[in-house]
């Protein structure tokens, strides 16, 4: 059970793109971190019910590195793509460190 809650909330975060605003943790990590927590519940409930995950954890977690690895530099907590490069983005970077 556990290995499939962990399969299952491992691939529905798959690939995520980390992309703090202006670098700081507020924007969009801390409400991404509620919905990751709310997804774990619910996988941990649905392995308690007894559905198993059709990929086993470990062939997530070998996933996830691989999305990982092959995903752009600017993309992995830079502040250099995703929602930190939006121009509201900008427009909040330039109000936390001036231009």
């Amino acid at each position: 059970m556990c290995g499939d809650d962990c399969a299952m909330a491992l691939a529905s975060q798959l690939g995520l793109v980390c992309d703090p605003v202006a670098g700081l943790v507020e924007i969009p990590c801390i409400k991404r971190n509620v919905s990751g927590l709310m997804i774990a519940f619910s996988c941990a409930d649905m392995a308690l019910a007894g559905i198993e995950a059709k990929i086993p954890a470990d062939e997530c977690l070998d996933a996830m590195r691989e999305v990982g690895d092959s995903m752009p530099a600017s993309l992995k907590e830079t502040a250099g793509g995703g929602l930190a490069t939006t121009p509201t983005g900008i427009r909040l970077r330039k109000q936390v460190y001036g231009d």
